[in-house]
């Protein structure tokens, strides 16, 4: 998800019980949270190019095997976030009954204001380095298939499709599609706190209305 930190979605976690961390778990977050953090403290001071892996180490406190062991590639630092496995459970959560493209607007909803109050300036970066760094675009494009495969298999289950059904990947592809392209549009005008939170309810409301003439 173009998208962000753990300790903000009090809602959602609210939304279905999550079982307390070991020590092992919140040792390897605080990890990767860690270097994130360095990573774009780094990346404002001197770009995306001139940073290395073996500088973030350096500035995480924590040794360049580290840094690969968490994160393969540079960029993946820049776009891996711990909202996947949340929004999954928010929608599980969400009413039997209700229409798949009503739930998914209910989580990202709540998804995108957590983000937007807690980690703005860190989505400002992160997406102006989506729309300057052809590296990061493509590699986003890449893992959001995890994110894919994540989406397709909670809305198997609530919809009593088979987990590899393909009008569910269709759908669950078209919203992730969606999400991708308002993320960079808003990212190229300056990334406003209103706008993004609109812009996520246009591109939804644009699917469920198709492209008109």
């Amino acid at each position: 998800m173009a998208a962000t930190s753990h300790t903000s979605l009090t809602h959602a976690r609210r939304a279905e019980p999550q079982p307390p961390m070991g020590l092992r778990e919140r040792k390897k977050l605080k990890t990767r949270i860690a270097i994130r953090r360095a990573t774009y403290g780094l990346i404002a001071e001197q770009g995306y190019e001139a940073t290395t892996i073996e500088q973030i180490a350096e500035a995480a406190e924590v040794s360049p095997s580290t840094v690969f062991r968490y994160f393969p590639t540079k960029e993946d630092i820049v776009l891996t976030d711990e909202y996947d496995p949340v929004m999954a459970s928010v929608l599980r959560s969400r009413p039997a009954g209700e229409a798949p493209l009503e739930s998914i607007r209910a989580v990202l909803d709540e998804t995108t204001r957590t983000v937007l109050a807690s980690e703005y300036d860190e989505l400002v970066q992160r997406t102006k380095l989506m729309v300057e760094v052809p590296a990061v675009r493509a590699r986003m494009t890449e893992t959001m298939s995890t994110t894919a495969k994540l989406l397709t298999e909670v809305l198997a289950e609530r919809t009593g499709r088979d987990a590899d059904d393909i009008e569910t990947r269709i759908f669950v592809a078209a919203v992730l599609g969606a999400l991708r392209e308002i993320t960079l549009y808003w990212g190229e005008r300056g990334g406003s706190r209103d706008d993004l939170l609109a812009l996520t309810h246009r591109a939804l409301d644009s699917l469920a209305a198709g492209l008109r003439l």
